[in-house]
């Protein structure tokens, strides 16, 4: 199996199911990281690590979905629940400008009462006052919620939202794309299918994209293997995702529990989904839920990009997991492992070499 899957990587041809399922429950961990470092090498030949300095604004905690592996989360009646006013999200973003920041991550729960409108002007007056910084926000479960809430399509939901002032979306909510996963771990999320026609959607539109994976939750490897060959094929169709990006489930606080996913295990995903995913440019290492030291390793086992400086984090950090990483600490990190650091925009242009 591992000379066939070499002879195909050698030639640029993309691996089947049967091959990704192998790659992760069969070929040793150093084997699976050469050929993750291979396809990255050929992909991105210039040795760069890329990150963009950004902020990830929470603008409330108040969830209706509730999901499982959760810890950030609360009910709307709950005294730690709140919603942030426009004047402490414009203070937020104001300090990312202060530290040459250029994109704004805003995720929030599915809140009860907030319709499009609530974002409509928000977004519109964050780009009057920011237009430096790229409005990267809102999951497709945010979007599909936002969308049922105000009686609205989802389609037309994000032309306005477009329209108002939002420029790209992140990949959050994927969790595991298979739906008796999703099921388990979070029964009240939307399904695969409505995940994926949020993206499609976004794609059409000309919005970039991000994907995600969260995995550990009890998930087996071939819904691992399936979520990527989702993606993959999501991306044939539009081509709008820049990145991908795995991290482990956090159980810390949560009412699923259980066991965080080893490193090694995390080593496995990241590289198999750079060999899997060859028509997606860019993985991100995930430094956030890994720390700095494994996230250096991970730039060996397939990732290019170290995601985020992330001035504010509050979702995983509320599971009990507070890596934090300066812009210099980024820059240090890609420098040491003998790669060169550059700052990018969202979309990946490089705005300044270091």
């Amino acid at each position: 199996m591992l000379a066939q899957i070499k002879q195909k990587l050698d030639h640029a041809q993309p691996l089947g199911r049967d091959a990704a399922l192998w790659l992760l429950t069969g070929a040793d961990l150093l084997t699976l990281g050469q050929l993750a470092d291979g396809v990255r090498r050929s992909m991105h030949p210039d040795r760069c690590v890329s990150f963009v300095v950004d902020r990830n604004v929470n603008y409330t905690n108040v969830c209706t979905t509730k999901c499982r592996f959760c810890a950030f989360y609360r009910d709307q009646t709950h005294s730690e629940a709140y919603v942030l006013s426009y004047d402490q999200i414009f203070n937020k973003v104001q300090e990312l400008v202060d530290h040459g920041g250029t994109q704004l991550l805003m995720q929030g729960g599915l809140h009860p009462d907030l319709k499009i409108d609530w974002f409509e002007s928000l977004f519109s007056e964050l780009r009057q006052r920011y237009p430096m910084v790229q409005i990267h926000s809102l999951s497709p479960a945010e979007v599909t919620h936002v969308a049922r809430l105000s009686g609205i399509s989802m389609p037309e939901c994000l032309r306005r939202l477009q329209r108002a002032g939002l420029q790209s979306l992140p990949g959050g909510g994927a969790e595991i794309l298979v739906d008796e996963v999703r099921q388990e771990i979070s029964p009240n999320k939307i399904g695969w299918q409505d995940w994926a026609a949020v993206m499609r959607e976004a794609h059409r539109l000309g919005m970039p994209t991000t994907a995600t994976m969260m995995f550990g939750a009890g998930e087996r490897a071939e819904d691992i293997v399936e979520h990527l060959f989702r993606v993959r094929e999501l991306q044939d169709e539009l081509g709008g995702f820049t990145a991908f990006i795995p991290w482990t489930y956090q159980p810390g606080n949560t009412a699923l529990g259980g066991e965080q996913a080893s490193g090694v295990e995390y080593l496995q995903v990241l590289a198999l989904s750079r060999v899997i995913l060859d028509n997606v440019p860019n993985i991100q290492a995930s430094w956030v839920t890994q720390g700095a030291h494994m996230a250096q390793i991970a730039l060996f086992f397939g990732a290019n990009d170290l995601g985020g400086t992330m001035l504010e984090e509050n979702v995983v950090a509320a599971a009990g997991v507070d890596f934090r990483l300066s812009q210099e600490e980024i820059v240090e990190l890609a420098r040491g492992a003998g790669f060169r650091p550059v700052r990018r925009t969202t979309t990946y242009a490089i705005l300044e070499e270091y």
